[in-house]
């Protein structure tokens, strides 16, 4: 998907298909969204299978579904992909489950995340993103986007007890939930290639459980946390401990590559932001907003209306899917202003809902953002200009926004 929007051009609302793989793999849906926001901030699709969702693309309309429970469920599903298929796993995956129970799983994994907790970690992980960016260090063409996806295993991988010799294989199951179309992670079909990473993840998850109940082992880790957890007094079975583990591993690796890329490339085309940045490390904190803001890596999220609900000027009927555009609503003008320039003192950049919004807001946001900051830090530290090596391929996905191949040349920076 391309983040800097082409030339303004006029857009036919009654003929646009969301679901268009090619709007977003070699497309550009910023114009839709622009036109859906103006005109039609509620829209209706009927898919040709019979399928049919709304969609919400302003920014407090975004915020009021993925912030009110009551008026729109998780518990049928919340990612385009279920649509039409309430989701097996709802009201025990932590994705798919409202408060109270959602709080309750949560909120003790959540204290493992605070900002706070997760400062220890920052030695470790600049020494991780060190090593990351040394194989760029000869000026030789470096893929980031490729090499990134592996990025949030390697910083994530010793807090959830994750051993290195499965990252790899992890970061690819994990891609393949998240775009089972595009032919990088696609095996056969796209229900095969869901079906197929859907299995293998439970399955991770559950025999790493197995494994630590019998040998007794015990650490610090997220997942060793979750066989702790006890919602409502009783504790998780090893079914819900699977599926939570598996919601766990897709939120750790499928958005922050696409940020780091995307990001590096909104640097590469505006060489004066790339120098504002490197001249006051100040700004880096505001980057990384103003880059989560831009990217939106998770372009969107569904949920259903518990009841007839009034939203954008019109009405989505009782148990009607709605999709919330992340993307649309960090482009949002009435919030933030010239919303298609890339600018890294935007004013109030973490009004961003790139992390999501309410009950479901990222749990490991800290995180993720603790590490946008030290890959910042030391990219522009490290090396006094980068540019394109080659064409950038974008993910072909309609629920994440990112690129497969980034083929980057950096120079190293020139110490006085």
């Amino acid at each position: 998907m391309r983040l800097t929007p082409g030339p303004a051009r006029a857009v036919d609302l009654g003929g646009v298909d969301l679901f268009d793989l090619d709007l977003y793999g070699s497309g550009d849906p910023h114009p839709v969204w622009d036109a859906m926001r103006a005109k039609a901030p509620l829209h209706h699709q009927v898919l040709p299978d019979g399928r049919e969702f709304w969609s919400v693309t302003r920014h407090e309309d975004v915020c009021r579904v993925l912030g009110d429970h009551r008026e729109f469920t998780s518990e049928r599903g919340t990612v385009p992909t279920h649509l039409g298929q309430d989701d097996v796993a709802a009201g025990v995956l932590m994705t798919s489950t409202d408060p109270p129970r959602h709080t309750e799983v949560r909120r003790p994994l959540g204290s493992k995340l605070t900002a706070r907790a997760v400062k220890s970690w920052e030695d470790s992980i600049r020494g991780t993103i060190r090593r990351f960016l040394e194989p760029a260090l000869d000026g030789e063409p470096f893929d980031l986007a490729e090499r990134a996806l592996l990025l949030p295993a390697m910083v994530t991988g010793p807090l959830l007890g994750i051993p290195e010799k499965d990252w790899a294989e992890l970061v690819q199951l994990t891609a393949m939930v998240t775009a089972p179309s595009d032919p990088h992670f696609r095996l056969g079909s796209e229900a095969a290639t869901l079906a197929i990473s859907h299995h293998e993840l439970v399955t991770y998850v559950k025999e790493w459980v197995n494994h630590r109940r019998a040998t007794g082992d015990e650490d610090d880790s997220l997942l060793h946390h979750l066989m702790s957890v006890r919602p409502g007094g009783a504790p998780l079975t090893d079914e819900e401990i699977a599926l939570d583990g598996y919601s766990i591993l897709l939120g750790a690796n499928v958005t922050t590559p696409h940020t780091v890329s995307g990001t590096v490339q909104a640097l590469i085309e505006r060489p004066e932001q790339f120098a504002k940045a490197q001249a006051d490390p100040g700004l880096i904190p505001n980057l990384v907003e103003e880059g989560l803001r831009w990217t939106s890596a998770a372009c969107n999220f569904m949920r259903y209306a518990v009841d007839d609900v009034q939203i954008g000027g019109g009405t989505i009927p009782a148990r009607g899917a709605v999709v919330a555009w992340i993307g649309s609503a960090n482009r949002d003008e009435s919030l933030f202003p010239d919303p298609h320039t890339f600018d890294i003192t935007r004013a109030n950049a973490k009004r961003q809902v790139a992390f999501g919004f309410g009950p479901h807001f990222c749990i490991g946001a800290p995180l993720a953002r603790l590490t946008l900051r030290v890959f910042f830090e030391e990219l522009l530290q490290t090396f006094g200009s980068i540019e394109l090596a080659g064409e950038p391929e974008h993910l072909r996905s309609y629920f994440i926004a990112g690129m497969t191949h980034l083929p980057i040349a950096a120079q190293k920076r020139l110490t006085p």
